[in-house]
């Protein structure tokens, strides 16, 4: 139940060409505090409810815990949630042994795309796409949880960092 992951900002839209599968989510939070971050999430016709805990030091790993759950029961929960919520695009872009999960955002945080890649271990060596930018990994700024309260739109500089 330890999830390991590491985060990218993604420079050019190639990604799309490579993707095998896309699908639309929408996801509130019923709690963003960092030690544990509670989110509904609808993901095209499946729902789930996800508590997550307090990130380690390099922000890589931390506590994940999930569960699916009716779709209305999540609509329900949406009312429940804290203000500000996500709408992206996600593509699964297999490169090599890893599969990235690429989210092109929408609403309050169009111009974002962000890659993730699950991994083993933090140490764990995976190939970097030509399409992959810089790390942001740890970086708080680019939670989920933290996009849904200070929207990428809303930043001062949205140049990529």
């Amino acid at each position: 139940m330890i999830e390991i992951e590491r985060k990218f900002l993604v420079t050019l839209e190639d990604f799309k060409n490579e993707a095998y599968r896309k699908y639309r989510i929408k996801q509130g939070f019923l709690n963003t505090d960092p030690e544990r971050t509670v989110r509904i999430r609808v993901r095209d016709n499946q729902a789930f409810v996800t508590v997550k805990g307090k990130g380690s030091v390099s922000g890589a790993s931390r506590f994940e815990w999930e569960k699916e759950i009716a779709v209305d029961e999540a609509e329900a929960l949406f009312l429940l949630c804290e203000p500000g919520s996500i709408e992206k695009i996600r593509y699964e872009v297999p490169v090599e042994n890893h599969t990235y999960e690429v989210d092109v955002f929408e609403g309050n945080n169009k111009g974002l795309i962000l890659a993730e890649i699950e991994l083993t271990d933090e140490a764990e060596n995976f190939t970097k796409p030509k399409w992959l930018g810089e790390e942001v990994t740890g970086d708080s700024r680019y939670y989920n949880s933290q996009l849904s309260k200070h929207p990428y739109t809303s930043w001062p500089d949205k140049k990529n960092k």
